[in-house]
């Protein structure tokens, strides 16, 4: 339940801001070359893959919450071969319950994590962005790799992981 609470004390900050990158009239090669011109500058890139083409998960204007030390309130840059996306999240960084809020057209997210404990290839992404948000020294480091330093932080790495999905109005 305490994550509801953190919904509400975020007042839905985790609300998603997306933003296509209109490509009318020029190239692919073009609108590539635009987003990545588009960077902002405190942009810390988390990972890239291929998927069809290059994939950048990077995360920037990392804010703490000041009512709440142990909120983050976050973009990432998610850019596509032939888009980009640029939602606004927020995590809980605390090592009771480490949470990460996201969302999409459809519903709202909370996912409850174990840091530093086993990362199942469905929750990576999530643990990238969290100890990005939370630790950014670790930004980008394989999240099976942080078992010592989360236990070093205070994590237990033995928490339960889990979602909740709350449907949006019309989703």
């Amino acid at each position: 339940m305490r994550a509801l609470c953190l919904i509400s004390s975020l007042g839905l900050m985790a609300a998603s801001a997306v933003q296509p990158v209109m490509a009318e009239g020029i190239t692919r090669d073009e609108i590539l070359e635009q987003m990545k011109s588009m960077r902002p500058p405190d942009l810390v890139v988390l990972e890239k893959r291929d998927v069809g083409g290059e994939y950048t998960l990077g995360i920037f204007a990392i804010k703490r919450d000041p009512a709440n030390p142990e909120l983050r309130k976050f973009k990432l840059w998610q850019e596509y071969p032939d888009n980009l996306l640029i939602p606004s999240e927020s995590v809980d960084c605390s090592a009771e319950e480490p949470v990460r809020v996201t969302r999409d057209k459809e519903a709202l997210y909370i996912r409850k994590l174990n840091p530093g404990g086993p990362v199942r290839a469905t929750a990576r992404e999530d643990h990238l962005v969290w100890w990005a948000a939370c630790h950014p020294e670790l930004a980008g480091k394989d999240p099976d790799s942080l078992t010592d330093k989360a236990r070093e932080l205070g994590y237990s790495t033995l928490l339960i992981e889990s979602q909740e999905v709350l449907r949006l109005p019309g989703g």
